[in-house]
């Protein structure tokens, strides 16, 4: 992992009530609280996570820390965004094309890439991740503690884990949120849901 000297992690989370950060609880295997993504809140809200996370993609670790920011959003799971710091750099190259997201702002993609001559351990032959990283270099006032952090789409990755619990993609081929066993659905871009697509 690489370092840096000021980091976006250091700047405070945008609201200022926005709530602690969710942390395990005390004991071994403390439940988490039940979320309803019905009562998430539009326009989402972001709040800090100090829960482990990891993520590996290309038989290698891409991500690995205990701090992140959720987005909560009506109908869709938890997206979780990583400071500079817990992401392996050398991985990520800026790949082309934008998005807009109309509360976030202009995002810009990364593909993940093992170095030259470094096959994956999974798949010899797969040694690319096309735009399966993005982050919001400026994003919008509301959400300017994302600035430089990044997020994965956990259904391009070898596994993403929060808390020690290997997460469940999003449905739908647009969306990077995490699934887990105390996220309750329905989900948007869930084909069993159309009228959340």
């Amino acid at each position: 992992m690489e370092s840096h000297a000021q980091s976006p992690a250091d700047r405070p989370v945008s609201d200022p009530h926005a709530p602690e950060p969710l942390v395990r609880g005390t004991g071994e295997q403390a439940p988490h609280p039940i979320e309803r993504v019905a009562d998430y809140p539009r326009p989402p809200r972001l709040e800090p996570c100090a829960l482990p996370v990891r993520v590996e993609a290309l038989g290698r670790v891409l991500a690995e820390g205990d701090r992140s920011l959720r987005v909560l959003e009506t109908f869709h799971p938890p997206t979780l965004y990583l400071p500079p710091e817990a992401m392996h750099l050398a991985m990520l190259q800026p790949a082309p094309g934008h998005s807009f997201c109309e509360w976030k702002g202009v995002a810009r993609y990364f593909d993940v890439v093992l170095p030259e001559g470094e096959p994956s351990p999974l798949n010899p032959r797969l040694r690319r991740l096309v735009r399966a990283v993005w982050q919001y270099p400026e994003p919008a006032p509301a959400f300017a503690a994302l600035a430089g952090w990044y997020a994965v789409y956990p259904a391009l990755m070898d596994g993403c884990w929060l808390d020690g619990e290997r997460v469940i993609p999003q449905p739908g081929g647009f969306y990077g949120g995490w699934i887990t066993s105390w996220v309750q659905g329905p989900f948007k871009g869930d084909p069993g849901h159309p009228q959340l697509v």
